[in-house]
């Protein structure tokens, strides 16, 4: 029986992407995945065009895309777009890579490429690190899950276009129409 080999934080960090391909860090694992579509990153752009600038000009905090946050210890995982509260990130050094801080917001888009258990752990990965929502967009199908942490399991809300993306007590008086995502 083969043995896998597993990945220190220090080993990942080191690695370089080739073209085409991004790396996460599972539990130890290289997960490797194609690079993003057009079609995903017009979507993920989108959030931050009308993230980004209501962060900034509340000094919420960050807004950060496709950047590596280390989430545990042999964990590194790269949300579409992630939000970390200002208090959280006193005294980290945001030039590094991967950031030592995971999300208080983390939203994944789901692509043709991702497997369902796959994404599933990466929710119950940035819940068990303190994450207060987690959003799973399909824009196939126009649908959004949201994730909270629960007592025993996570709670999940559904969404679609006629929905509002907003997470009032991370993000007070910012929503987006689902629809403006997905159109």
């Amino acid at each position: 029986m083969a043995t896998k080999t597993l990945l220190t934080i220090q080993d990942y960090a080191a690695l370089d992407e080739p073209p085409g391909v991004r790396y996460e860090l599972s539990e130890g694992e290289l997960i490797v995945t194609p690079s993003s579509s057009s079609f995903h990153n017009r979507i993920r752009d989108h959030f931050n065009t009308r993230l980004w600038p209501f962060v900034e000009e509340r000094k919420l905090g960050l807004v950060v895309s496709e950047t590596d946050l280390i989430l545990a210890e042999a964990v590194v995982r790269r949300p579409d777009v992630a939000f970390i509260r200002a208090d959280r990130l006193e005294g980290i050094d945001l030039d590094q890579s991967p950031l030592p801080v995971a999300p208080d917001l983390a939203i994944e888009i789901v692509s043709k490429n991702d497997r369902a258990d796959d994404v599933m752990l990466k929710v119950r990965q940035y819940l068990e690190v303190g994450a207060l929502a987690v959003w799973l967009m399909y824009p196939k199908t126009g649908l959004a899950y949201r994730y909270i942490p629960g007592k025993l399991e996570p709670e999940v809300r559904s969404a679609d276009a006629r929905d509002k993306f907003d997470e009032p007590d991370l993000l007070p008086g910012f929503s987006l129409p689902l629809s403006d995502i997905f159109s």
